[in-house]
């Protein structure tokens, strides 16, 4: 009798599984290929169903550190609350993530350090995944107004100069436990931006994401920061979790141009 039950218990912990398997949606997985010779970007890309004229948002969600490698699958799992679900029900989108090579970075100058300065060329991962993004606005069904950039640690740092790099591209910013360079918040300032970081971040500092919010303010922006008192460094959890970052997302359009 015992062995029957724990058949049958794992035959529904199977079904289960197949059950939640089939429910998420699609990511294909693909490699995007330079004009020039060089190295490609592996990325995954969710495209949901539309109309035939219909022009959808684009999300590019960028990870951490330790998501970086080549096997195209080990950096999704945090942004999966962004696209499935009611937010997947709610907010269609295409969702676009790259990964970033094994020792390689987003930004410019780096992730957890004490002095963002972005520096006169971007990173070899950043300009692949402008370049990626600039093809996909070409050849998918994105409206160009509501391109909305997040990520979490190497990928906030990431996801500030992404922004900051290319502000006429970018209607909408949410960096999470990351940091940007100060002296480019001029460039920034009428993007709608929305910061999220731990306060018990023992990896990347609070600071990072303050004094780069701070100094948008004192250019006359007016972003947000959620704070949680009670977290680390793993800020995105309540983050990506908060059903409003994607209404807020979707709230945005772009203004520059």
């Amino acid at each position: 009798m015992r062995h029957a039950v724990l058949a049958f218990v794992t035959l529904v912990a199977l079904s289960m599984s197949a059950t939640l398997l089939a429910a998420e949606p699609e990511l294909q997985a693909l490699e995007f290929k330079p004009a020039t010779d060089g190295p490609g970007l592996r990325y995954r890309m969710l495209v949901p169903k539309h109309g035939p004229d219909e022009k959808l948002p684009l999300l590019l969600c960028m990870h951490g550190a330790g998501e970086r490698g080549d096997d195209n699958q080990k950096h999704l799992g945090y942004f999966v609350p962004l696209y499935t679900g009611e937010n997947g029900e709610k907010y269609r989108c295409i969702v676009v993530l790259p990964q970033v090579p094994n020792g390689k970075l987003w930004a410019s100058y780096g992730w957890s350090t004490s002095f963002n300065a972005m520096q006169k060329e971007p990173s070899e991962t950043m300009q692949l995944t402008k370049q990626l993004v600039d093809q996909l606005l070409k050849t998918q069904p994105i409206d160009p107004d509501r391109v909305y950039v997040t990520g979490l640690s190497m990928g906030g740092y990431g996801t500030w100069e992404f922004t900051q790099r290319w502000p006429e591209l970018v209607a909408a910013a949410a960096p999470v436990c990351g940091g940007g360079d100060p002296a480019q918040a001029e460039r920034i300032k009428k993007i709608p931006l929305w910061a999220f970081h731990g306060a018990k971040d023992g990896v990347v500092k609070l600071e990072e994401s303050a004094k780069a919010v701070d100094a948008l303010k004192a250019a006359g922006a007016q972003p947000k920061l959620t704070v949680y008192e009670q977290v680390g460094h793993d800020s995105w959890r309540p983050a990506y979790n908060d059903p409003g970052i994607m209404k807020w997302f979707f709230e945005q359009r772009r203004t520059a141009k």
